[in-house]
């Protein structure tokens, strides 16, 4: 593993200027498709690769269940408003409670993801969460939006999760991302969740500079470089990556809350996409463990790591 300096900011190119959006909202209708497609590309050969296939399944299935689904509805506009002056996310992770659109997402999922070729512990999991009585699927998400996923339920999560990440990212696309405001460091403005990893993108505009990208509802959110996404610290701050690799996935490490999240150079690699790549990455995670450094991002299908 190599650890690098903190690296100057990438030369923007002439004529563009970088006035980045402080973020851009999830599009439901290409998210999961792209992601699903970004973890068929990166299973071949991968040693994971049963586990990116799976995933891609269920991405897959992801994709195909808002055909039709019923529309899920936002808080009333005095919430949303109040959200805004008190600097607090409008899709309050801590005051959820699931609705018909949100249990109708679980439902399609659970029966189309029936369909697909899966091992059986995951056929296991899949009809225990089936199975499971109102009461108890609501623990389970009020678990994945504390993002305290027990490790010995990881897969009946998976699933509970992944009807979650349809139903917020179908949220946060109704919002007015001009509305949007701070809520503090490493906190998605649209959710109040943590970021999964940061990208530096090569948007039109927006080139060189850094977004943060939430791993429940797929909101993407401007953030300085050279700054912990964890802590806020900008002292500190190195950068490790594996010897040999093409140098587009890098560890941001801090000093100061000795934890690190991943950067994506995604303006070398357009290909790359938060979720899939930060999975495809777990050596990465393994090396950087080793030096006593902890995972700041947050990622549901890698709990444990």
């Amino acid at each position: 593993m190599t650890q690098v300096g903190a690296p100057r900011h990438d030369p923007i190119p002439i004529g563009d200027v970088a006035t980045p959006p402080f973020v851009r909202l999830p599009d439901p209708a290409t998210l999961f498709a792209q992601r699903a497609q970004r973890l068929r590309a990166l299973a071949p050969g991968h040693e994971l690769k049963s586990y990116l296939l799976l995933l891609a399944d269920l991405c897959a299935v992801q994709h195909a269940i808002q055909d039709g689904l019923a529309a899920a509805e936002l808080p009333d506009r005095d919430a949303l408003a109040r959200a805004r002056e008190y600097g607090m996310p409008p899709l309050d992770r801590s005051r959820f409670t699931s609705d018909g659109a949100c249990d109708a997402a679980l439902e399609r999922l659970l029966a189309t993801f029936a369909t697909c070729d899966m091992p059986a512990p995951a056929v296991a999991a899949l009809r225990k969460t089936g199975a499971a009585y109102a009461g108890d699927r609501a623990e389970m998400m009020r678990a994945v939006l504390a993002d305290s996923i027990p490790v010995e339920a990881i897969a009946e999560h998976a699933f509970v999760t992944a009807a979650l990440q349809v139903h917020f990212a179908r949220l946060a696309t109704q919002l007015d991302a001009k509305s949007l405001v701070p809520v503090g460091d490493g906190v998605c403005p649209t959710c109040g969740g943590p970021p999964v990893c940061s990208m530096v993108v090569g948007w039109q505009g927006a080139h060189g500079t850094r977004f943060c990208a939430c791993a429940l509802c797929g909101t993407l959110w401007n953030y300085v470089r050279i700054k912990c996404t964890v802590c806020g610290s900008t002292k500190g701050i190195g950068y490790q990556e594996i010897d040999g690799g093409a140098g587009t996935i890098k560890a941001e490490t801090c000093d100061s809350c000795r934890s690190y999240v991943k950067i994506l150079h995604q303006h070398k690699d357009p290909s790359l996409e938060p979720i899939a790549d930060d999975i495809a990455s777990l050596g990465l995670d393994l090396l950087v463990r080793e030096t006593g450094l902890r995972r700041g991002g947050f990622n549901p299908f890698l709990v444990g790591y």
